[in-house]
């Protein structure tokens, strides 16, 4: 069972990538649902009950990975980057741009952590490494399809 949970905390093992590896679960997530999406249309709620999944699986696999690399939130452990990535791509149409956009707005957010994200993640073991990176994917979301709706 600790074997599973290090491999979702490290999302197969990107989480040791040694350049940004949160970045780097943030384009695979990015990818895998953009190739994805085209074949599997699935409604609204499939697709926020896949990504609650991932959260509720995230939160011991996250508090696992604290307690493997004695550390709060180890950059190794990048499950939190792919729920918030999967947020902040919910809903939008299929186009590259996009999909690069949402990315990108991600990023930011979860780098610079505009308030209340940097408060979240003072929760405790998993559950602060998780709910930061779902805050700045909500924060995603609305910015993306506020672009979406103005351009």
């Amino acid at each position: 069972m600790k074997r599973i949970l290090f491999i979702i905390a490290t999302f197969f093992y990107v989480g040791y990538l040694p350049v940004a590896p949160g970045t780097w679960a943030s384009l695979a997530t990015t990818a895998l649902v953009y190739f994805i999406r085209p074949y599997w249309q699935a409604p609204v709620y499939i697709q926020l009950a896949i990504i609650f999944v991932v959260f509720l699986i995230g939160i011991p696999a996250a508090s696992h990975a604290e307690k493997h690399f004695d550390k709060k939130d180890p950059r190794q452990c990048v499950i939190d980057e792919v729920a918030g990535q999967m947020i902040s791509l919910l809903l939008i149409p299929h186009s590259i741009v996009l999909y690069v956009a949402g990315f990108f707005i991600f990023r930011f957010f979860d780098i610079f952590k505009p308030f209340p994200i940097k408060h979240l993640e003072k929760a405790p073991h998993g559950v602060g490494i998780m709910i930061d990176d779902v805050a700045a994917g909500l924060y995603s979301l609305a910015l993306l399809h506020l672009l979406i709706y103005i351009f």
